[in-house]
């Protein structure tokens, strides 16, 4: 089932749709120290792990920059589709860390759904799902928001399962939840 969300590229689409929607809702809020107008400071990104055949928008990380000569602070807000500084995509992230648990032979030959993906990046993820997530400043009200009480070593398939839904529902809401970690420092202050 992950690898067919992988390769969706409908389902890349729809989070670019959220992207844009949060990016509109973060730029009509206005800058949050001076409150002049937002202009638009996106930049490329260079995304690994999408489904083939996705377009040049799908590289685009909104961020936006104040207006205001004296001010100019960047807002960026949180994204459904790029996972902090990580390359991959979120969805790569969080779907290949969680085929990564009990790993099976057959679990690692399905981890060639996408391509280049080394040992040492695969570990990476491990640690931070382990250590990075669990030590950030969000990891204290993720951990209460949730009930039972997230099992670290399962991270992330012990919060992937907090979330009603089919697999593609369950991602989403993840992802919706994670916006903190992806928003820029702004969205971090908030915990």
């Amino acid at each position: 089932m992950y690898q067919a969300v992988l390769a969706d590229a409908r389902f890349h689409e729809q989070l670019l749709a959220f992207d844009r929607d949060i990016a509109a809702s973060a730029r009509a809020a206005r800058c949050r120290l001076c409150g002049g107008a937002l202009h638009s400071g996106s930049y490329a990104r260079k995304p690994r792990g999408g489904p083939a055949g996705l377009g040049r928008e799908h590289a685009e990380r909104f961020s936006f920059c104040c207006a205001v000569d004296d001010c100019r602070k960047r807002a960026t807000p949180p994204s459904l589709r790029f996972l902090g500084r990580h390359v991959y995509l979120a969805t790569v992230v969080t779907l290949i860390s969680a085929l990564m648990l009990g790993i099976t032979p057959s679990r690692l030959a399905r981890l060639s759904v996408v391509p280049g993906l080394d040992r040492r990046t695969l570990a990476r993820w491990r640690v931070w799902w382990r250590s990075t997530f669990t030590e950030s400043p969000f990891a204290p009200v993720a951990m209460a928001a949730v009930v039972p009480p997230l099992d670290i070593a399962a991270l992330p398939v012990s919060l992937l399962e907090r979330f009603a839904g089919d697999m593609r529902e369950q991602l989403v809401a993840l992802l919706r939840f994670l916006g903190p970690l992806t928003g820029g420092a702004s969205a971090m202050r908030a915990f």
